[in-house]
Parts: C-alpha cells; sequence; structure tokens
C-alpha cells in the first residue's frame, strides 16, 4: 500500500508542474520590458569590452614606453592581467552565489571597476604637461606611488570586470538543456560570432585613439566607458540580474577532492575493503560526507580534466596577439601611405576570420547533417584549430627572419622616435588571420565538448573549469616567456628585435603546439562520442538513472498488487 501511495504521490508531482506550467508563462515580462533589459545588457557588454579591451591594446606600450619595462616584463604584466580576467568570473560567480548575493557583489564590483579604471589614468597622465606651476617647477609622480597606483588599478579591475561578466551574462542565462549536438553548436558558434562583432566595434573605437591623436590618453577609455556601464546598471539594476538555479557548487566539488584525500589516509588504518575510484571514498555508504550521486558527478568531470589541460598551451598560443605578435607588430613599420596604422588595428584582422567562419560552419553543419544525419566532430575541429595555431607560430618566426632584413627607419609612437623595421606590419596579418581561423575552431567545440559531457547538476561548474583553464592558459604564456628569457639570456625574447632572435621563441612555441595536438589527437576518441551522452532519456547524473529504474519497479508492484486485488 505504501508504494501505491509513493506513485500516487509522483503523479501528482507531475500533475502541479503541468498546471504551473502555464502560471509560470503568464508571469513573462512583456516583451517592451524584456527588449529594455536585452538592450542595457549589450551596453553594459559593450562597456566591459571597451575597457578591458583599451587596458589590453594599451598595456605592452605604455610599459615600454612610459614605465620603461623591457619587452618581457611588458609581456608578463599584459599576459597576467588577462588571465586574471578571466579567472574572476569563476571566483566572483562563487561569491555571489554562496556569500553575499548577486546585487551585492554586481554593486562591489561595479565600484571596483570605477576605482581601478580611474586609477589608470592617473599613471597614464604627462604630469609635466599638467602640473607645472607658476615656478617652471615639473611635479611628476614618484616611481613607487607609479607602480602603486598602476597596479592596484589593474588588481581592481580585473576583479570589476570578472564581476560584471560572472553575473550580468553568464552562460546559464540560456535555456539548453533539451538541445541536440548539432543546435548546441551552432548556438555557440553565433554566440561566440556575437561576442567578436562586439570587439570588432571596441577595436576600431581604441584603433582611433590609441597612439595618433590622444598618447597617453589611451587610458582614458576605461575611465570613460566605465560612467556609461554604471549608468546603465542604475537604469536596469532588477532586469539585468539573472537568478540561474542553483545546482551545483565549486566548493563541494572540490570538497570531494579533499575528503577522498582524507578517507584515503584513513582508510588504510582504519578501514577496509576496496572501491574501483579513490573518489569513492567520500561517498557516504564509505564513510565520506557527499552523496553517491554528486561523487559519480565530479568522477565524470574528472574525466574531462586531460581535455581541460591540452587547452592550456592552445590558450598560451593564442595570447601572443597581446604578446609577441603586439612587440612584432610595434617593431614593424606602421605608417601606410602618410597614415599612421593603430596597432589595434591588427587585432581586427584577427577578428575577421572569426567573423566569416561562423557562418561558413553554419552552411557546412546543415550541409553535413542534411546528408549524412550525423553533425561535425568537435574534436576534430579542436584538432584542426590547434594546428592553425601551431602553423601561425611557423609563420611568425619566418616573418620575424624577414623582418629583420629589412632597414631600419625612425617612428614615432606615443610622443616617443623608435628605431623600427621598415617592413610593413601588413605583412604579419597572415599569423593574425591563422590564430582567429584557430579561435573560431576551437573555442565553440571545447564549449561544446564541455557542455555535453558533463552531467546536468554540474555543467555550470564543467563551463568554470574551462574558463579556469583558459585564465590558467594566460599564466602558462606569461610563465614560458619567463624561462625562455632566462634560458637564452634574454636573446630569444629581446629588449631590442634587431639584437636578438625571437624567432626562436615563436620556432618553439610552435613545436610545442604540435607536440600538444598529437597528445590530443591520441587521446579524442574519449571525447568523440556526444550523440550518446546527449541522445539518452535522463540527462542528468547517475542518481537519475536509478530514479528511472526504481520508477519502473514501482509501476511493476503497483501491477502486481491490483493483480491480487482483483484476485
Amino acid at each position: 500500500m505504501a508504494v501505491i501511495d509513493l506513485t500516487d504521490l509522483q503523479e501528482k508531482s507531475f500533475l502541479k508542474q503541468a498546471t504551473t506550467q502555464p502560471r509560470r508563462a503568464r508571469r513573462r515580462a512583456p516583451p517592451r520590458r524584456r527588449l529594455q533589459g536585452v538592450v542595457c545588457v549589450l551596453l553594459v557588454e559593450l562597456c566591459e569590452r571597451f575597457t578591458f579591451f583599451g587596458i589590453v591594446c594599451n598595456m605592452i606600450l605604455f610599459c615600454t614606453l612610459k614605465l620603461g619595462y623591457d619587452n618581457v616584463q611588458a609581456a608578463a604584466v599584459n599576459l597576467v592581467f588577462i588571465g586574471a580576467c578571466t579567472l574572476t568570473p569563476v571566483l566572483v560567480g562563487w561569491v555571489a552565489e554562496s556569500r553575499l548575493g548577486r546585487t551585492k557583489v554586481l554593486y562591489i564590483c561595479a565600484l571596483l571597476h570605477f576605482i581601478g579604471t580611474a586609477m589608470l589614468p592617473v599613471v597614464a597622465f604627462p604630469f609635466e604637461d599638467f602640473y607645472i606651476d607658476t615656478h617652471h617647477i615639473v611635479h611628476s609622480l614618484a616611481r613607487r606611488e607609479q607602480t602603486l597606483f598602476f597596479y592596484g588599478g589593474l588588481l581592481s579591475a580585473s576583479l570589476g570586470i570578472g564581476g560584471i561578466r560572472a553575473i550580468l551574462c553568464p552562460l546559464s542565462a540560456y535555456s539548453l538543456q533539451d538541445c541536440s549536438q548539432r543546435q548546441l553548436l551552432s548556438f555557440f558558434n553565433w554566440f561566440y560570432w556575437l561576442v567578436n562583432l562586439n570587439s570588432v566595434v571596441v577595436f576600431v573605437g581604441i584603433a582611433y585613439i590609441q597612439q595618433s591623436v590622444a598618447k597617453n590618453l589611451g587610458f582614458l577609455i576605461p575611465f570613460t566607458s566605465v560612467l556609461l556601464a554604471l549608468i546603465t546598471i542604475h537604469m536596469a539594476r532588477n532586469k539585468l540580474i539573472y537568478q540561474p538555479k542553483k545546482v551545483g557548487s565549486l566548493l563541494a566539488t572540490f570538497g570531494v577532492f579533499l575528503n577522498s584525500l582524507k578517507m584515503c589516509c584513513v582508510r588504510y588504518r582504519h578501514l577496509s575493503g576496496e572501491v574501483s575510484s579513490w573518489l569513492d571514498r567520500a561517498k557516504e555508504h564509505n564513510g565520506g560526507g557527499y552523496s553517491e550521486a554528486h561523487v559519480e558527478n565530479v568522477k565524470t568531470l574528472v574525466k574531462l580534466f586531460p581535455f581541460f589541460a591540452l587547452q592550456l598551451l592552445y590558450r598560451a598560443s593564442v595570447t601572443q596577439i597581446p604578446s609577441g605578435y603586439y612587440i612584432q607588430t610595434m617593431n614593424s613599420n606602421l605608417n601606410l601611405n602618410g597614415f599612421l596604422l593603430p596597432i589595434a588595428a591588427m587585432n581586427v584582422i584577427s577578428i575577421l576570420p572569426l567573423l566569416v567562419l561562423a557562418p561558413f560552419l553554419e552552411c557546412v553543419s546543415t550541409c553535413f547533417f542534411s546528408f549524412r544525419r550525423v553533425s561535425l566532430s568537435p574534436t576534430a575541429l579542436i584538432i584542426a584549430g590547434h594546428l592553425c595555431a601551431a602553423f601561425s607560430a611557423v609563420v611568425a618566426g619566418i616573418s620575424e627572419l624577414q623582418r629583420k632584413r629589412y632597414p631600419m627607419v625612425e617612428q614615432a609612437l606615443s610622443g616617443k622616435v623608435l628605431h623600427v623595421s621598415s617592413m610593413p606590419c601588413l605583412q604579419l596579418a597572415p599569423q593574425y588571420i591563422l590564430l582567429g581561423m584557430a579561435e573560431a575552431l576551437v573555442t565553440p567545440a571545447c564549449s561544446l565538448v564541455t557542455f555535453c559531457l558533463a552531467p546536468s547538476s554540474i555543467r555550470g561548474i564543467s563551463m568554470h573549469f574551462l574558463a579556469l583553464s583558459y585564465g590558467g592558459g594566460c599564466f602558462l604564456g606569461a610563465f614560458i616567456i619567463q624561462v625562455v628569457y632566462l634560458v637564452s639570456g634574454g636573446s630569444c625574447f629581446p629588449a631590442s628585435l634587431s639584437e636578438g632572435h625571437l624567432e626562436g621563441f615563436f620556432f618553439l612555441l610552435a613545436s610545442l603546439m604540435l607536440t600538444n595536438a598529437l597528445v590530443f589527437w591520441k587521446i579524442s576518441h574519449r571525447y568523440s562520442t556526444l550523440s550518446l551522452e546527449l541522445d539518452r532519456g535522463v540527462r542528468g547524473s547517475v542518481l537519475a538513472e536509478k530514479l528511472l529504474e526504481h520508477e519502473k519497479s514501482l509501476k511493476f508492484y503497483d501491477t502486481f498488487s491490483s493483480m491480487e486485488t482483483a484476485l
């Protein structure tokens, strides 16, 4: 009788869900209100991108010409800042979900963003031009105070950028649970296409201001754009904040690893018995503190760790655009028929393949699916992207050898005259295009693999780990630059490119990327069966499958008891 009551209760819960769905549909916001919220989100996203790229595009130029850093120091600072801005959304998102709440964290991050982008112009301003008193005494900022303002502003800005990215535009805002593999790949293609279209608009604006007219005032871009971001947040503070479902916790995921390590130590002293995986020690029936479903989900996530690890070196290669490629472009001839081409314009060249390949891949995927009824393999796209990144580094090394053969000319950048190669900077365009093609192939495919192979209850956590791998790749890129600089005695990442061998760094990076692509090809079969994960009747955890079996057994016993009553 208790079994029959359970089935009745289950049927009532299904009926309750069915009756509440129309009510939820009626509570949806009117179209005008939703349109206003979308416009506000797009404006805030545009402002955030404007501030981020405004800092990144001017970082190396500012560090080398204003602060007197070497190329290796300037590149490392830029990569660490990019990595921090990639990692902070994960940290701030966890704080918002578990500690302070999304609204409070949003306003705190907006304030930090404003403080950081207000401190950077203090360092960037030419104080010798502005602060000259009646006695013609220059009041310049001391080096210690300059360094304090600079790094304090970068830290504050990175925390603010991370908060805005995590709270206003999380990927969980999109309903992707019931999409097929082809639909998911299409979504990620167009999602990153819109992001890069936004970046093109930003880079065009930055290119106008960067070094031709505004000189050191390039850091005023973050200061002015954050004002617009704050106004936008104030206008729609309740509409911009998306409240996702609380399905998984990053802290609980790390807790499984710690609890498993603890129980492994205890197991050899007190417990007996064997388990199939060391993570099983965290299960409650083995003496741990976590449910079986959660541990099984974490075990599935662990299978993606080699996939995440192999994206580190690829991300380090992509970060050559704001580091090695940027320095190479800065030491090339930017003068095109009397017009000084801003360095930020080369970033637009790297984004153009993304804008072209996304619609092309969508057409190819549609045709491929219509003929063979299968979707494009995301692992094949990732391998092709890794090979493009390796080939881009090879082309960069060949271009560097060719660049040093040209005679030296004088070129003015940010009010200072530099001796650069007379080779036109547009000859460096192929390496930018190849890296843009790699991004168009790899980034949507990585998101697809991460989303599909993770259980539905921790898909947000798996996307966080993918973001951690992207941020870790930026730090790895800075680490590789420092190691190469120390091992080569400064010749492979020199202060003066005409006296060093920057091509050696590019060829080393290309060899590492080829090795990385080969290793990924060897293990790619582990991540190629996405259709099996998507075609399950219940797409969730192991517990969901067991509940489905229990539901069938309940129906069987219900039928059996009714037969006994009839007899």
